[in-house]
This record gives structure tokens, sequence and C-alpha cells, in this order.
């Protein structure tokens, strides 16, 4: 129970801060900001990284598939 009245205290002061000063409130925009932009730069990083091994075979694979689709359609117009 002790550590609700710690994260109460520390809430509060902060809220009394953002209330009593302008530049302080600003300053919390900016920070929620650089933390929303580092978890979608690290997300990105993560999803599309080719050094990474599941991405590098997503993107095989769909290589794969358009070189197959290509070979059709080449096979196709080749008959024509």
């Amino acid at each position: 129970m002790n550590a609700y009245y710690i994260y109460f205290v520390i809430f509060a002061f902060i809220f009394y801060l953002i209330i009593s000063d302008a530049s302080f409130a600003r300053l919390i925009v900016i920070l929620s900001e650089f933390v929303r932009i580092q978890y979608e730069r690290l997300k990105w990083y993560v999803l599309y990284n080719p050094q990474n091994p599941i991405v590098k075979y997503l993107i095989w694979r769909r290589s794969l598939k358009l070189a197959e689709e290509l070979q059709r359609e080449l096979a196709k117009k080749s008959k024509d």
C-alpha cells in the first residue's frame, strides 16, 4: 500500500508543476511526443529491418512470389 502513496505523491507533484508553470507543461508535451517517436522508430526498425531474419524471410517469400508471377506472365505472352 505504501507504493500507491509514493506514486500518488509523485503524480500530484507533477500535476502541480504542470498547473503552476506553463513551460513545464510544454516540457511534458514535448517529452511525450519524444517517447512516442522513439517507440515508432523502434517498431519500424523491428518490423522492417532486413537484418531481422523473420523480415528477411518475408522479403524473400514476397520476391519469390513476384518472380513466379512474372515467369507465368512471360510464358503466357510468349505462347501468344
